[in-house]
């Protein structure tokens, strides 16, 4: 018992909580509407699409890596996608826009793996580069415009919810989006493939130590290449949902997100130096974000104020990488 509890107060977890609670019960001290239902739900609904890339990016930071593409990537495969199927008159159902985009994402996903699995030149420098790839291709070669109307399945989609949470007091409802499934279903994918494959496996074995991995039978740089071609589909993913939900496609809408995830990543306890990490943690990072996102208007704080809050957890979840990183390089000195 007493081991448990002292390896809980060491988790990074443990203490996201504690700060996710202890947020969550000034802003209802201070306005009373934290915890109504409408206000939960908007949390929920919010968390879709940065808990989708928190996803992805936890995979890549486990490995050992850091990718800073996956906006770029997804606003490309998303974009693309949507451009062919207005140009072309889609009329069917939302599967497919969703197939059509997560092959795409695949696609950009392995060009970004094959740079990843060949070069020894860190990821972060590799993914810097891919994303002007991907960004100007979009903006250059495709001349990237807002697309106002989007095909009717898509919008359906956006605007399709699993229930609806009223708040008597304020008059307020929230919609539960149907996108919340995609969500939990991929963390659940995820969960499944990090515990239970030799796959999941071999990600944390190559960020704990690549050359041990190899020794142990891991093929690193197989593993690396479809980690950065599922990591390219999630992003897809979540690319197509904001664009449901928006009703739009906005080319850029997406891009500038890379650090606030990583941030809420490391937060949530993933080691940026590989080889560590939870879904749980990754998680809890991700609503902390998004309560200071979204909750902390209830209180009547201004827009900068939230700013400064979400520039300052950003600064946190950096500062925690860079402590880790001192760390390893102080063992391994």
């Amino acid at each position: 018992m007493e081991a448990l509890k002292k390896k809980a107060l060491h988790a990074n977890e443990f203490w996201v909580f504690l700060v996710v609670v202890a947020l969550a019960l000034v802003i209802q001290v201070r306005s009373g509407q934290f915890f109504t239902a409408n206000n939960l739900v908007d949390l929920a609904g919010a968390m879709v699409v940065p808990g989708l890339f928190a996803v992805a990016a936890h995979l890549v930071l486990v490995s050992g890596g850091i990718d800073v593409s996956f906006p770029a990537l997804a606003s490309l495969a998303v974009y693309a996608t949507t451009r062919m199927l207005v140009d072309n008159g889609f009329d069917g159902p939302v599967i497919v826009p969703f197939l059509i985009a997560a092959g795409l994402g695949a696609l950009l996903g392995a060009f970004n793996g094959i740079f990843t699995s060949r070069l020894t030149v860190p990821t972060l420098i590799i993914t810097l580069g891919t994303a002007n790839v991907f960004n100007g291709f979009m903006q250059g070669a495709l001349k990237s415009v807002q697309i106002n109307t989007i095909p009717s399945s898509m919008q359906s989609f956006g605007q399709a919810s699993l229930f609806v949470a009223h708040n008597r007091a304020s008059g307020l409802q929230s919609i539960m989006p149907v996108s919340f499934l995609l969500l939990v279903a991929v963390v659940a994918a995820a969960f499944f493939l990090t515990r239970y494959t030799m796959f999941g496996r071999g990600i944390f074995a190559i960020g704990g130590d690549e050359a041990a991995a190899a020794r142990a039978g891991f093929s690193v740089a197989g593993t690396k290449f479809w980690l950065y071609v599922i990591v390219g589909i999630i992003a897809a993913l979540a690319g197509m949902v904001r664009t449901c939900s928006m009703g739009q496609m906005h080319p850029t809408n997406l891009l500038g997100m890379e650090m606030m995830v990583i941030a809420a990543v490391v937060l949530g306890g993933t080691a940026i130096t590989g080889g560590k990490g939870s879904l749980t943690g990754v998680m809890l990072g991700t609503l902390l974000i998004v309560i200071v996102q979204n909750s902390m208007i209830l209180t009547g704080i201004p827009t900068i104020w939230q700013n400064f809050a979400l520039g300052l957890l950003i600064i946190v979840g950096t500062g925690i990488s860079a402590v880790q990183v001192a760390r390893s390089r102080g063992r391994t000195a």
